[in-house]
């Protein structure tokens, strides 16, 4: 194929998997195996930009993450939680240092992803990764390594908790620690992944905000709870 028409595939493959991205029916885990099967096919048309628009784009995200949070649903969550937190941060950056030391992984790329998966996936390795000076191989490396593990969660942790039997406090705190922590928001459609309660101690049909379940069945157990 002429590098013309190469280029100009890559182009429209590109800007067609983009606009798709934009639309309700890309889920997370949906647009990053997108994102991976045209990489891995096509190729990236804008190679040469895309370190810049990484560091841009995942700047952006975090700051909108953050607004997007009610921070008295923070503040109350950390009260409670606020112990538990710390010790799961600090005993997974331990424990990646070691496994990245015994697995002779270069050392800003352990620490990039030892840094996503204690504290917030891929926000935080946006944030360590400057302060590392961690060129763009080690950040796509850390991004690409989070990203794919989570992804796979979003599939599997489902069928966990249902063959468990967690009830939805014992599920998001499991979920919230093995995966990225708090930060996830679950994109299953499975009812464990998409019930919703406010607040520990609250009971569904009293709470202050609405409960999303993906089926009745879901519905009716976290209503029931």
């Amino acid at each position: 194929m002429p590098k013309t028409s190469s280029r100009l595939l890559q182009q429209i493959v590109f800007f067609a998997a983009l606009l798709f991205c934009l639309t309700p029916y890309a889920s997370p885990p949906i647009a990053l195996a997108l994102g991976l099967l045209v990489a891995l096919t096509t190729g990236h048309p804008y190679q040469k930009y895309n370190h810049k628009a990484t560091k841009i784009l995942l700047q952006v995200s975090v700051v909108g993450l953050g607004f997007s949070m009610n921070f008295g649903n923070v503040l109350e969550a950390g009260q409670s939680g606020i112990l538990f937190t710390i010790a799961t941060i600090f005993g997974t950056l331990t424990l990646g240092y070691f496994i990245g030391r015994w697995l002779k992984i270069e050392r800003k790329t352990s620490h990039l992803i030892s840094s996503g998966t204690a504290i917030c996936g891929g926000s935080a390795i946006a944030a360590v990764g400057p302060v590392l000076e961690a060129d763009e191989n080690q950040m796509s490396v850390a991004l690409g390594t989070v990203f794919i593990l989570n992804s796979i969660a979003l599939f599997i942790f489902p069928m966990i908790g249902e063959y468990l039997k967690l009830t939805q406090t014992q599920f998001g705190i499991w979920a919230a620690i093995a995966s990225t922590g708090t930060r996830v928001r679950w994109a299953s459609k499975r009812p464990l992944m998409r019930c919703r309660l406010p607040g520990p101690h609250e009971p569904a049909q009293t709470a202050r905000a609405p409960v999303i379940c993906a089926s009745p069945a879901a519905a009716n157990a976290a209503t029931s709870s």
